[in-house]
């Protein structure tokens, strides 16, 4: 299947997260890296945010 490209404003609706929470975690390798497709724009991979969102339900739903 092919890649979809998220912007910032998807991503945000997506997992529900700030934009500095999104850098921060970034920074701290916590959340898929971006992808910069020119030099002023930045997109993210739909799989790779769908995966992080299933690891934070499977880490959250583990510890209870």
């Amino acid at each position: 299947s092919s890649e979809v490209f998220l912007r910032l404003p998807q991503v945000r609706a997506l997992t529900g997260l700030s934009r500095p929470t999104i850098y921060r975690r970034m920074a701290l390798q916590t959340f898929p890296q971006q992808l910069a497709l020119t030099q002023h724009m930045v997109v993210w991979l739909e799989s790779e945010v769908r995966a992080w969102m299933t690891e934070q339900v499977a880490r959250c739903r583990g510890a209870s």
